[in-house]
């Protein structure tokens, strides 16, 4: 205690408060500091309104990894990304500082309120750390569905492997927006099982053609190029080499490994138009390019 007593009262530019949520609560409201403090905690109204601070930010940073602990560490984990600041009971000079030092770190400042922010994540990270979670356990119940799991699967999952302590903290700090989001969308798969049995499929077109063209919207139109790599060395390296001498923005890599050996396909994502340049400098290199 005497140490973290000690940083409290060294004069400091910022202090930046990086934990669960429950040990980031008990700090803002019990520790004494004149220095500006910044949290990065997933939830914000239950610290916000814990806060006995008296020059406090708080903040979340929409970027992150399924493995916890310095080794999962990265220099770019932030370029980008959207960083919530709110603005919540903030002094705007201190708001500003907070700002430059998201940017600085390669982030995107985003000013929300506490609330808007919890009901937000509810909906984007919350809800897809509970629907991944639900679909890992639904399918290690299944015989034998997990030697059938693709590319689709992997991606719908890959937050299921994140630690759940930290989850079981968070899920139930934002509890209330998380259970109206539940509810809203449980009403929505209800629609869709009964749009499948419909004699019109025109409802469930409509909702299907609605999410693609809301998903396509994300981010620039992409096009995907296919790989098959031999299971020999050198295949990746001849990739890299192809990456290097075409020019292309690489927007996504995904490697599907044959099960038992064989090499497999790798995926890459470029921009629309880009396609032709990648598939020429990886022909060029003896690698097969399939459709």
């Amino acid at each position: 205690m005497g140490d973290a007593a000690a940083i409290l009262d060294a004069p400091l530019d910022l202090l930046v408060l990086a934990g669960p949520p429950a040990a980031v609560l008990e700090t803002v409201a019990t520790a004494r500091t004149g220095n500006l403090v910044m949290d990065v905690a997933g939830v914000k109204e239950p610290v916000v309104a814990a806060n006995r601070l008296a020059r406090f930010v708080g903040t979340h940073p929409m970027a992150g990894r399924e493995v916890p602990g310095p080794e999962a560490a990265s220099p770019t984990l932030f370029r980008g990304a959207a960083w919530v600041v709110v603005g919540d009971g903030a002094a705007e000079t201190d708001l500003d500082f907070v700002e430059h030092a998201v940017a600085l770190l390669g982030g995107r400042p985003v000013r929300m309120t506490a609330a808007d922010h919890d009901t937000a994540v509810a909906v984007v990270s919350h809800l897809p750390q509970l629907l991944a979670s639900a679909l890992m356990n639904e399918a290690t119940v299944r015989t034998d569905v997990l030697d059938l799991v693709a590319g689709s699967f992997r991606d719908l999952t890959r937050v299921a492997a994140s630690d759940p302590a930290l989850w079981v903290d968070l899920l139930r700090a934002n509890h209330r927006p998380l259970v109206e989001t539940i509810d809203d969308y449980i009403d929505r798969l209800r629609r869709l099982a009964t749009a499948l049995t419909d004699i019109d499929p025109g409802a469930l077109r409509t909702e299907l053609a609605r999410a693609a063209t809301a998903r396509r919207n994300l981010g620039p139109p992409l096009a995907a190029v296919r790989i098959a790599l031999a299971d020999q060395p050198g295949e990746l390296a001849r990739v890299g080499h192809a990456l290097e001498t075409c020019h292309v923005d690489v927007r996504d890599l995904q490697l599907r490994h044959a099960p038992f050996g064989g090499g497999g396909v790798l995926t890459i994502s470029v921009r629309a138009g880009d396609e032709a340049a990648m598939r020429a400098a990886l022909t060029s290199e003896g690698l097969l390019v399939t459709d």
